[in-house]
């Protein structure tokens, strides 16, 4: 009996690892990686340039430091994905690294301010997460200017890391950012990208796991108001067994012209088994005018899972919600009010300190123009 042929496992969501800038083509739009964004804004985050590199401002944490590009201690295995980020490793001269050693427990946030060096500049920050530590850091971007970069997240086994991305930019501000996250074995990671706003601000989180029984959450609110364009690009790649990830994004959208981007790959190998994976994205417009593409991807290449799924939604105001709290004597505005704040409170309630959260929902009440009638 002639024995059956077997097909190789195809990979299709192929993607370019290389720190050499001449492994990526300059894209003209036509990619798939790029068909949604404005390649001519981001035409100067394809070519080298001679920007400065972002470093740290103010009081830091002693884990906390500003080491040369060239530091042994910064992750030699992970490799840019796409033509931006090759050219901001590159190009840049120092990291931020922030070292959390094993055992380690921080009760309070470690609060990194960064600090741009001039009017375009190129990011690199590290968080490497001790096995067994348990930690909070917060990432507060500095949007004076341009900035390409990435930012690595790397957990030991059993590891447990919040990590909080804070960009909240004006109209002038372009910034092109890739987040890569390593789950080691029995690691919990939380990563939380609060986007509030700037002219043109592209994401590229990828999430990505060492070892079996890893945890993740990959949770994001975004705003954009007038003429502003904002896309994330999130990949979560099952490698392992017994993984788990949930993905939650939702993003508010006000005025003609803002554009929001939300590409969400879950891609699950053949030895993945056993793993649960969910994604989620919420579209919330405003008003009339603003654009919300959503495209929810799931690739399994075994069925052996516990759940797989995925869900998309854009849609206006809910029109029952506003006349069942106007109907209760609440005046509209403030009905708004109560509806933006449950419609965002799935990912900020995730942020331990209330301080933060409550500064950051106030912000983005501001920013919609949204009076505390309390």
């Amino acid at each position: 009996m002639r024995a059956p042929t077997v097909a190789p496992a195809t990979d299709l969501a192929p993607r370019v690892f290389s720190r050499s800038i001449e492994d990526f083509d300059v894209p003209v739009g036509r990619e798939e990686e790029w068909r949604f964004a404005p390649i001519r804004k981001l035409a100067d985050f394809f070519q080298p340039a001679t920007w400065g590199s972002v470093g740290l401002n103010g009081e830091h944490d002693v884990t906390v430091e500003y080491v040369k590009i060239s530091d042994q201690r910064l992750s030699q295995s992970w490799m840019p994905t796409d033509r931006p980020s090759a050219i901001a490793r590159a190009q840049a001269t120092h990291a931020v690294l922030v070292t959390i050693p094993k055992e380690s427990i921080h009760s309070n946030p470690i609060v990194v301010n960064l600090k741009n060096a001039g009017e375009s500049n190129y990011l690199h920050v590290e968080v490497h997460a001790g096995p067994f530590s348990k930690s909070q850091v917060v990432l507060i971007h500095d949007t004076s200017g341009n900035v390409s970069g990435s930012i690595l997240s790397l957990l030991g086994d059993q590891a447990d890391l919040t990590m909080l991305s804070v960009i909240d930019a004006d109209a002038a501000v372009m910034q092109h950012l890739h987040w890569f996250t390593e789950v080691g074995r029995d690691a919990h990671f939380l990563g939380l990208s609060i986007t509030l706003g700037g002219g043109v601000i592209r994401t590229v989180p990828t999430l990505t796991y060492r070892a079996p029984g890893g945890k993740a959450q990959m949770l994001g609110a975004f705003l954009l108001t007038g003429d502003q364009f904002q896309e994330h690009r999130i990949l979560v790649d099952h490698t392992q067994p017994h993984c788990v990830s949930n993905v939650i994004y939702k993003g508010a959208l006000s005025g003609e012209g803002a554009h929001s981007v939300w590409i969400g790959d879950v891609l699950v190998r053949r030895e993945a088994i056993g793993i649960e994976t969910y994604e989620l994205n919420r579209n919330l417009l405003l008003t009339d005018g603003p654009r919300a593409d959503s495209v929810p991807n799931l690739e399994l290449e075994t069925g052996d899972v516990i759940s797989a799924g995925h869900a998309s939604a854009t849609g206006r105001f809910d029109d029952e919600q506003l006349f069942y709290l106007q109907s209760r004597g609440i005046p509209e505005s403030v009905a708004r009010q109560l509806v933006v704040r449950g419609f965002f409170v799935d990912v900020l309630s995730k942020i331990d300190d209330a301080e933060l959260s409550g500064s950051l929902m106030r912000r983005i009440e501001s920013k919609l123009g949204i009076v505390d009638h309390e």
